[in-house]
């Protein structure tokens, strides 16, 4: 028996659809996921919830969707260090690139540390599966540079962490840096000279 292919979704439920994810990741990052309701995502999306209904189950298939088209993006900045690179400028391009990314898609930041706090009930196994694997594999690869002594004696995981940690709080805590910084200047500009410097010193560059 012949099975019928799928049919491909017209130019308008594309649209649509695509709408209703970009509401939603922008009501996301502002509310988090407890606080952000289907009607809330409709209004933004410019649609009905019955409408947005025919095209999600709800608002965890709406989160998981973004969280799941999320976690390529996530991690190719780390997937791009390349083991036959110079040990240095490899960290320091993964530095710059997750300051990039902090720049350009805070959204998706604070989308992805907010399911974080929750305790990743709707990612799990998303890190588990592809995360986890990669760091580790990163991880060992810095080891292996530490070992040739192309770096200083320093543990690879608090490394990530901190890289992490200096560029996506740019994102995550918006608000409180430009409080803090002033509206009109270009923190990402003085930004990336700083953690430049401070990586460099640490890595011995």
């Amino acid at each position: 028996m012949t099975q019928t292919p799928a049919k491909k979704p017209s130019r308008i439920q594309q649209r649509n659809r695509r709408a209703i994810l970009d509401a939603a990741l922008d009501v996301f990052s502002r509310h988090g996921y407890r606080g952000t309701t289907l009607d809330q995502i409709a209004e933004a999306a410019g649609l009905s919830k019955p409408n947005l209904l025919y095209y999600f189950e709800g608002k965890e298939d709406i989160h998981v969707t973004l969280l799941s088209q999320l976690m390529d993006t996530w991690l190719d900045p780390l997937v791009e260090m390349n083991p036959d690179g110079d040990p240095v400028s490899e960290i320091m391009a993964y530095v710059h690139r997750k300051l990039a990314m902090a720049k350009d898609l805070p959204r998706e930041s604070r989308l992805f540390a907010g399911e974080i706090l929750q305790g990743a009930p709707r990612i799990g196994p998303e890190l588990q599966g592809h995360l986890k694997p990669l760091f580790d594999e990163k991880c060992a690869l810095i080891t292996t540079w530490v070992e040739q002594g192309r770096l200083p004696p320093l543990d690879p995981r608090h490394l990530i962490f901190s890289i992490w940690a200096t560029t996506q709080h740019y994102a995550d805590f918006e608000r409180q840096v430009s409080l803090l910084m002033g509206e009109d200047e270009d923190t990402y500009a003085s930004a990336a000279p700083h953690l430049d410097t401070m990586f460099r010193k640490m890595l011995g560059g």
